[in-house]
């Protein structure tokens, strides 16, 4: 059985790496990043930071913006389609609950984080409400 949420991530995750994004944690690393891009470490008019180290070409940002943009809608498209919450809104918390460790935590705010919502906003959509909670009580189950 396909799983919508894993899915649409991979799809997202190799759309992801058409964009050359580079990390840099030292002076090496941002030295050898600049290189692989093509410019110089005296460059950094010629790239914009990320979130975590991470640097782009300013002539990819258009490219990366939309990319971004189009990914956000990708998935709210998804939660929109799921009118009984029973598929990627239930995958998409059930996911999310289980990598984020919610069967040993019981706290769901680090899954809520990750996937950029509010207990307010979950619960302000009865859809959303009822998938998280069948979600939530899903990792307790043996498998």
């Amino acid at each position: 059985m396909s799983n919508a949420y894993l899915t649409l991530i991979a799809k997202h995750k190799n759309e992801l790496h058409t964009i050359p994004i580079r990390f840099a944690f030292s002076m090496r690393q941002f030295v050898d990043a600049m290189k692989e891009l093509g410019l110089t470490p005296n460059d950094t008019d010629k790239v914009y930071r990320l979130p975590g180290g991470g640097f782009i070409r300013k002539t990819d940002a258009e490219a990366f913006r939309a990319m971004i943009k189009r990914f956000s809608d990708e998935k709210e498209a998804a939660i929109a389609a799921d009118t009984d919450g029973t598929g990627y809104i239930f995958e998409m918390f059930d996911y999310e609950l289980r990598n984020h460790e919610y069967g040993y935590t019981h706290d769901p705010e680090p899954t809520l984080d990750a996937l950029g919502l509010t207990i307010a906003e979950v619960e302000a959509n009865p859809v959303m409400a009822a998938a998280f909670k069948r979600a939530k009580a899903a990792q307790f189950k043996k498998d």
